[in-house]
């Protein structure tokens, strides 16, 4: 019934059934005239009497006029869609479809595409493929044999575009139940469109019902669905796709099984990488730049600079061209190991090819002489780089302050770090640890203590080691004892460090001592003995201290409720980890997977 609702509703009258009427056809006739002559320009005003008169049947007499040219239908059209402020009738289906079908005729497929995007993406146009198709047989739309493959196939690719993929889905089956041609290309761009969000058993499922339909299935959507599942971790289930798929006749090509080395790299696999090395050989798929790229940062990961210098010459021996890539990479791990002089005659060797340095190429040697202390070296990268056009990033101005604050320029460090706030970057906690380290070399303790204080008050969150560098500076100090008079920031801080580590005789000292500067203890710091407690195994203190924070009435957060859980899951006292995991949702708090994963793994648990 809603089919035949929608074909009765865009049905195109004929002279036998519904005359058309005299006043449509004069007022059809006198708008192509006009769009002829002079466009649209007479239209743009409120009172314009052709638009008054205006109708569904009108407009679709206007764009199907052979007379008018195909570019002064599209003017009209998009003129429509446009200014529905004074413009009664906005374009039907019937309408986009007549345009559709010129459009397709005249070979002009872009514009095809923009114009069935209007479609897609309009709740009041869309509709089932299969009533489409019907409406374009009614219209005699279908004189084209091609045209509605063509017509399916775009669709197809637009709801791709559009993240329409339950319609995008009926499209594909539609066109697969009618034998119609479904390009490589529009699967590719359907695959690539799921894998971006994240949709990987829908893009496996996608892919496995192109091989069972029988639809061109290439290599390139096979290397798409592979990169998908070893982006996510599933690395296994991609190698055993790219072997089935080759008993199929698909044959991997560098880029599969690239991609699949770099996963296997990425997991710390060698027997994987390996066995994809294997494969290459005896599939005679040789390396390219990219495959010894990944080959030389492996070599150089697992220390083997001889490996990363071997698979360097051999590239060059099988005439395999070095790209700026592998230079990079290179060049990196020479100066890791504090071979600048290797480092320097290869960037002198790939601008004499004429290669072009990029923002890594100098951000390695820049590292490099920085760990060797050549800072005046590191100053003249940073300058030629910058008359390449090139600016520093984050990780270069990292590298510069650690340089700095190594040679005991902290001054220096300081000057780097303000550029870098004016370059837009924010301090990080590489950036928070290195300047505080420093200043504590320097014996400028208290100078550390703030800065670290400062930042972590501006929002930079600390780890272990800002929580390291300030329990020695107050231990310094005699334990909080002497100098100014710390916060709770502070305190909460040092707390939460101690905890970390176990020391919980420690962050029970700061706690009473916070009492004792006035500073009451907040939710922060009842978390942190919590966590810390739960750390060293001491379930019932926890509980305990859990029991204390609801008393004093602090609102209970995830980070408390996590912990606690996490806590009593461990211990396999499932029944009261799973109370508070109620009691947390009730309260409309949302956990991540991890502390689901401790709640089902509490119920194995003797």
């Amino acid at each position: 019934m809603a089919t035949q609702k929608i074909l009765q509703t865009f049905k195109k009258p004929t002279n036998t059934t519904n005359p058309i009427s005299l006043s449509d056809s004069e007022v059809a006739e006198k708008i192509a005239k006009t769009l002829i002559k002079a466009g649209v320009e007479p239209f743009k005003t409120t009172n314009s009497s052709l638009l008054s008169n205006l109708n569904s049947h009108t407009t679709n007499l206007v764009l199907s006029n052979p007379n008018l040219p195909l570019h002064s239908c599209l003017t009209f059209f998009n003129f429509l869609r446009k200014n529905q402020s004074f413009v009664s009738h906005k374009p039907d289906l019937q309408s986009h479809l007549g345009i559709i079908y010129r459009l397709f005729k005249a070979r002009k497929f872009a514009e095809m595409k923009n114009t069935l995007t209007y479609i897609a993406v309009d709740s009041n146009l869309r509709c089932p493929v299969s009533n489409l198709v019907s409406l374009v047989e009614e219209n005699g739309f279908n004189n084209e044999p091609s045209f509605v493959e063509k017509l399916c196939d775009m669709l197809f690719r637009v709801y791709g575009d559009c993240n329409l993929f339950e319609e995008g889905f009926g499209v594909f089956d539609y066109m697969v139940s009618c034998e119609l041609k479904i390009e490589d290309r529009s699967c590719i761009v359907f695959l690539l469109a799921l894998k971006r969000c994240d949709k990987m058993e829908a893009c496996l499922g996608l892919f496995k019902r192109m091989v069972d339909s029988n639809v061109e299935v290439t290599v390139y959507s096979l290397t798409i669905v592979i990169d998908g599942l070893c982006k996510r971790g599933r690395v296994k289930r991609a190698k055993h796709l790219m072997i089935e798929m080759a008993s199929k006749g698909i044959k991997p090509n560098v880029i599969t099984y690239n991609t699949l080395i770099n996963a296997y790299i990425k997991k710390m696999d060698f027997e994987g990488v390996n066995e994809m090395l294997s494969l290459m050989e005896m599939d005679k798929v040789a390396f390219n730049a990219a495959t010894y790229t990944l080959l030389i940062d492996w070599h150089g990961s697992s220390g083997k600079i001889d490996e990363v210098e071997r698979a360097f010459e051999e590239m060059r021996e099988k005439g395999v061209e070095a790209d700026i890539h592998v230079y990079t990479v290179v060049i990196n791990w020479n100066c890791k190991i504090r071979n600048t002089k290797r480092a320097f005659a290869l960037f002198d060797e790939l601008t004499e090819k004429g290669l072009v340095a990029n923002v890594h190429t100098y951000g390695a040697l820049i590292d490099g002489v920085c760990k060797a202390g050549e800072m005046e070296a590191a100053e003249i990268l940073v300058n030629e780089m910058q008359s390449q056009g090139l600016d520093l990033n984050q990780l270069i101005f990292n590298t510069l302050i650690n340089g700095y604050c190594k040679r005991g320029l902290i001054n220096e460090a300081y000057k780097v770090q303000g550029i870098m706030e004016k370059k837009g970057f924010k301090n990080d906690i590489y950036t928070l640890n290195t300047i505080a380290d420093g200043l504590r070399k320097l014996n400028r303790q208290e100078e550390a203590k703030m800065w670290l204080l400062t930042m972590i008050e501006k929002g930079v969150a600390p780890n272990v080691v800002s929580y390291t560098t300030l329990i020695d500076i107050y231990s310094k100090e005699g334990n909080l004892v002497e100098g100014e008079k710390p916060n709770a920031v502070t305190y909460n801080v040092v707390i939460d460090g101690y905890s970390k580590k176990g020391r919980m005789k420690e962050a029970y000292k700061l706690k009473d001592q916070m009492r004792a500067e006035g500073l009451i203890p907040d939710i922060y710091t009842y978390t942190s003995l919590l966590h810390g407690e739960c750390i060293i195994g001491e379930l019932d203190e926890a509980v305990e201290l859990f029991n204390e924070v609801r008393q004093k009435g602090f609102p209970l957060n995830l980070v408390t409720y996590t912990a606690i859980i996490s806590g009593l899951s461990k211990k396999g006292r499932s029944e009261e980890a799973f109370k508070l995991y109620d009691e947390m949702t009730e309260a409309g708090l949302t956990s991540d997977d991890r502390v689901y994963t401790s709640l089902v793994g509490s119920l194995h648990r003797v």
